[in-house]
């Protein structure tokens, strides 16, 4: 299988969840905002907006290999800080596995950030 291909597929594979998170959370913005209120999360009312833009303008990005290299870097930031503040729980299993979920996508990212998106993306035909 070709570099380009592979890229492509994980590109596909990492921008799914975000996208299907962003357009979820766009349903339930006052119970998702309500929930990271619950977390402490400071300014919830305005922080829901600026996840969920993350996570659709950021999963699109990556899908469709638009400035990925940045989208990258800003979704390996968003897992990392996302996985402490949700799940870093050491005394839960199921959470501590979800942290090591996000810090597993964190780094899947960081690797597309330094590969870039290959030859089957918008970036490719911008050069």
């Amino acid at each position: 299988m070709s570099t380009n291909l592979q890229l492509l597929i994980g590109r596909v594979l990492l921008s799914i969840i975000f996208i299907m998170a962003g357009i979820s959370k766009l349903g339930a913005v006052a119970g998702t905002a309500g929930y990271m209120a619950s977390m402490g999360i400071p300014l919830p009312n305005l922080t829901v907006w600026l996840v969920i833009a993350l996570e659709l303008l950021g999963g699109i990005a990556i899908l469709i290999g638009f400035f990925t290299r940045y989208a990258a870097w800003a979704l390996a930031a968003f897992c990392v800080a996302s996985g402490y503040l949700g799940h870093f729980q050491p005394e839960d299993q199921m959470q501590m596995t979800n942290f090591m979920k996000n810090l597993a996508m964190a780094g899947g990212f960081l690797a597309l950030a330094a590969a870039g998106a290959g030859s089957f993306s918008i970036d490719a035909r911008r050069k």
